[in-house]
């Protein structure tokens, strides 16, 4: 003996596994081992440099998921360069581009929630998305920037497992 199901009830069923469906997306997140991968060639950069900078690596919430300080770094930078990480990663872009609005006279750039205007952070791309920013601090803001950038291109390497 079959039981049919009325037509109301399985169109509402088909419709609530579509609605199901479209509020799902893939995507792709940042590990503690990319973290780590990513850190490894900032590090050996600031090394090949003789810089003393903190590295701070977060998830594309601006979360922290590494973070190395040299030998001889001041404090300081331990959150200077978390900040720096987290507004690349929150706002999709640079945190130079903050410092450099502030520089061109719009301080209102100053009052964004989260962000910091200081050259350093950059977005972690992957596929196009951000999935996370690297942040150093801890020398002059050209070669923090320079050491972030080596490490945020090794994430064009990575792949979906």
């Amino acid at each position: 003996m079959t039981t049919k199901l009325p037509l109301c009830l399985t169109m509402g069923m088909a419709l609530l596994a579509t609605v199901a469906q479209a509020q799902l997306i893939e995507k792709t997140a940042l590990t503690l081992e990319g973290a780590k991968k990513i850190a490894a060639v900032a590090e050996a950069k600031a090394r090949a440099e003789g810089a003393r900078v903190v590295i701070a690596v977060v998830d594309e919430g601006g979360s922290l998921l590494f973070l190395e300080r040299l030998d001889d770094t001041q404090v300081a930078s331990v959150n200077v360069g978390i900040d720096k990480a987290r507004t690349a990663a929150i706002y999709r872009r640079p945190s130079r581009v903050f410092e450099d609005q502030v520089k061109n006279g719009r301080v209102s750039a100053l009052a964004l929630h989260g962000a910091v205007a200081l050259q350093g952070g950059v977005p972690i791309i992957v596929g196009g998305k951000v999935i996370g920013a690297i942040g150093v601090s801890g020398e002059t803001p050209g070669q923090d920037e320079g050491i972030a950038i080596a490490g945020a291109t090794v994430a064009a390497s990575f792949t979906k497992p």
